[in-house]
């Protein structure tokens, strides 16, 4: 297995004000930005040879704006990277945009439901838990080298959860930090 290191996107006003975001295009904040280069940074003092890598990103903007950020702060053109769409956020359907007690106040026994079985449910519109897996792992399994990958909170769980052989339970419970980058080396997870 490729060494892969995962960042997730920095810090959205969607992010801050607890809004469900699935495939909103959000772009991230002045926190965000920060968060950005502290991790552009951590990666720069720790990889010498940056060509060796590879840079893929959710094509969402929240994550392409992390990305070039993290680029530059690397010594990198900004623009030097590929998106897969495999790696964009859970779609929350209908809720996107909305907090929880939003949904709660137009559909809270549906929410209640989803939420009790997010593996297999799914918000009106969206996708379940079980389904985004399948999309995120089969990206996984096509990882040819070592990789810089910026994605999603979502993302972070499905991808944390496969190498902790963690069941859908606990994924959910899973921290999904925007300040730190996590290693992924011979199937051991370090929080850098």
């Amino acid at each position: 297995m490729p060494l892969i290191y995962f960042i997730r996107h920095g810090q959205t006003d969607y992010n801050a004000a607890r809004r469900v975001q699935g495939w909103l295009d959000i772009p991230i904040n002045a926190t965000g930005r920060v968060q950005a280069l502290r991790n552009g940074g951590v990666l720069n003092e720790l990889i010498s040879d940056k060509t060796r890598l590879d840079f893929i990103s959710s094509p969402l903007l929240r994550t392409r704006e992390t990305m070039e950020i993290m680029r530059a702060a690397m010594g990198l053109p900004t623009a030097g990277y590929r998106m897969d769409d495999r790696l964009k956020e859970i779609g929350f359907g209908e809720w996107e945009g909305m907090t929880h007690e939003e949904i709660d106040a137009i559909a809270k026994d549906l929410h209640d439901s989803v939420q009790a079985d997010r593996w297999n449910k799914a918000p009106p519109g969206g996708q379940s838990f079980r389904d985004y897996t399948a999309q995120v792992l089969s990206w996984l399994a096509e990882l040819e080298r070592d990789t810089v990958v910026v994605a999603h909170g979502g993302t972070s769980r499905v991808v944390r959860a496969h190498f902790m052989k963690l069941g859908p339970v606990d994924m959910h419970k899973l921290d999904v930090p925007q300040d730190k980058v996590l290693l992924i080396e011979g199937g051991a997870l370090h929080w850098l």
